[in-house]
Order: C-alpha cells, then structure tokens, then sequence
C-alpha cells in the first residue's frame, strides 16, 4: 500500500496558539516522515480562517521537495477555480523539474463559501471553472502547450517552459466528494480523492460509478483511489478513544463551522446536491450524530485495531492509497507525534506488506 502524510495547518481547537507554531509543527511532523518509511507528503490548500491555512501547496511542496529528498510531494488539492489554469501548468512543471519527477498533481474545485467570496468568485461557476480548467492544465501537462477556448478560459495557445520532461500519467489526482466530481473525476483518468469522513458503507455507490466510467471512458481499471484519512494511533483502546473522540469531535466541529454545513444555501448553489443531502443530514443528526459517522469511517485505536479497521475497509472498497493526517482537532503536539511514530512503527510495515486484494474489482 502506498502511504501519505497529510498536512493541513489548521489552528482550530488550540487555545492561544500562533500560526508560527501551527506551520512548525506540521512541518516538524512532515520532516519525520521519510525515515519513518512514508511514500508522500501531502497538503490541502486553504485561505484565511483557522479552519486550515496552506494558501500555496505548490510553493509548500516546492520546499519540501529540497528538505525531504527522499520522498514524493503531492497537492490534495490545488482549487482550480481560484487559480489561473496557464499559471498553474508552469509551476506544476517547475515543481517537477526540481523534484526530478517525484510530484503527485492534485486538483479539486473547492466547498467553503467564505473562500470563495473572498476571491470574488461565485460557487456557481466552480464546476465548470474545474472543467475547463482541468482539462487545460492536464493536456498542457502532456503537450507542453496550454490553450482554451471556454466559458471561462479564453488562452491563446502557448508553449510552457520549461518544458515538461516527464509524463504524468498515474501523477493525477481529483479530489471527488460528489457524483459530478466523480464523473468529471472519471473524464479526467485521474486517482479518485476521498475523504475519511462517513461510513465507508455510504460511499461505495460512488466508488462503483468510478470504476464504471473509468473503464469506459478509458478501457482500463480505475487507477487506485486514494483516501485521506484521520489518525489517532495510541498503546492502549482506553487512551485511543479518549483522543479520538475530543479532537476528531473538535475536527468535526471545524467542518460544520468552516463549510457552513447547517446552512441552507447548498440548496441553491448549482452542482452542489450532494452536499444539500450532508447538511440535511447533519442538520438532523446534529454534531453528535456527526462525530458518530466519522469515528466509525477513521483510523483510530492501537495498532492492531488499525490494522483490523484498514483490512476491513480494504475487503469492502478494495485496493486503495492512504494519506493520513496526525494533526487536527487541537490534539497536543506530543500526542500526535507519538501517534505518528506507533503508526509508522507497527502499522506501517504491515500496510506495505499487502498484496493486491481481490476483492471490489473494478466494474465489467
């Protein structure tokens, strides 16, 4: 199994903390992920509130790149509609140029509307900004030329330099949450993002439409989906349940606050229904019932328990990446590092000893 560190910078859940020492910690955590025998580092990308604050993951990774030799560098995810597509190329090359190939390029259209009206955009257009930009981006990724002709995007046709040197193929990713995200997800080839976030059970329609599309829109399985998960890995069941649930209670929390799930306006926005369903739930279920769902989709527990957990989740979705985060929720520095150390310890080793499963092929 190939496995991630995921990065998200957030300061919601901490009292009196700097941002300063949000970016030290992530990146202290980050720096020992090579030796511990991590396959990636990962970051999202978010602006402004302290819900989570990376506002350039390519610039981010572009550090890493030359702090962390050793190890690949991803984007989970570049938001295209708050990017120019053209400018995104460039430095999608630049960064692998530098890191002689070791990028994982990872796209997503965005959720917050508090983002989004910083920006001066409206969600309204952030499907089919993500289209179109996409495509623009993953052809010039190809070529070496970046053109459009689009709702959106007027580009003349330009050549890229530097010019990209190696291929991309099985380096994307797409960040799918809804069933357009996964048909433009499937259009695209890419690696299907998910997020650990509900019962596995709820997500397996949309796991199987990938799969389906993918193989008929490109004649080949799906590539391997990659889910980006949440990590208490503690000695003992006792110490595990207490960490889990105060700071996956806190994450949580951050989610309904910073996305404004009991909000309505999900009704209104065009290409957002299957969040118009999340806030209805949630709405009913409350933040209680929000937590319960969440700690029965993440990784949380002692090793063994871990384990169990993935090799079931594996039997039921089938072969999949993982990037997991040991940082959020206002868990203590500490605390996180002594998860990421029993993980990458005891369940790490394991994880990479998988063979392929054969369980949950992709569609016929």
């Amino acid at each position: 199994m190939d496995v991630g560190l995921m990065m998200i910078f957030s300061s919601y859940g901490w009292d009196n903390i700097t941002d300063r020492q949000v970016w030290d910690e992530d990146l202290k955590l980050a720096m020992q992920a090579p030796g511990l025998g991590f396959d990636a580092l990962w970051s999202a990308e978010h602006h402004f509130f302290d819900y989570s604050f990376c506002p350039d993951n390519i610039q981010l990774m572009t550090y890493l790149t030359a702090k962390c030799p050793d190890i690949d560098v991803g984007t989970a995810a570049v938001i295209l509609p708050w990017h120019d597509p053209l400018r995104v190329a460039e430095q999608a090359i630049m960064l692998d140029m530098l890191s002689n190939g070791r990028f994982r390029f990872g796209m997503g259209r965005g959720l917050a509307r508090r983002e989004f009206t910083a920006f001066r955009g409206t969600m309204n257009e952030s499907r089919e900004r993500f289209d179109e930009a996409a495509a623009m981006i993953i052809e010039g990724l190809r070529t070496g030329f970046v053109e459009g002709n689009g709702k959106h995007y007027k580009q003349p046709r330009i050549e890229l330099r530097p010019r990209p040197e190696r291929s991309f193929d099985g380096r994307i990713y797409a960040v799918a949450s809804s069933e357009d995200s996964v048909h433009s997800c499937a259009n695209l080839g890419a690696h299907m993002v998910m997020f650990s976030d509900r019962p596995w059970e709820m997500r397996m329609p949309s796991i199987e439409l990938n799969r389906k599309l993918q193989l008929e829109n490109h004649g080949r399985p799906a590539p391997t989906m990659m889910i980006t998960d949440f990590c208490i890995c503690a000695p003992t069941m006792e110490k595990a349940e207490e960490l889990a649930l105060k700071h996956m209670g806190k994450f949580v929390e951050s989610n309904f606050h910073h996305y404004e799930l009991l909000g309505e306006h999900f009704k209104t926005v065009k290409g957002y229904d299957a969040y118009a369903q999340k806030a209805e739930i949630a709405r009913k279920g409350g933040l209680e019932g929000a937590v319960a769902g969440f700690m029965k989709a993440a990784m949380w527990g002692t090793p063994d328990r871990v384990l169990r957990e993935l090799e079931a989740r594996r039997q039921l979705v089938g072969d999949f990446e993982l990037n997991a985060s040991f940082r959020f929720g206002g868990i203590d520095y500490d605390d996180a590092e002594t998860s990421l150390h029993l993980f990458g310890k005891e369940v790490l080793p394991v994880l990479k000893s998988w063979g392929p499963t054969t369980v949950a092929k992709a569609a016929e």
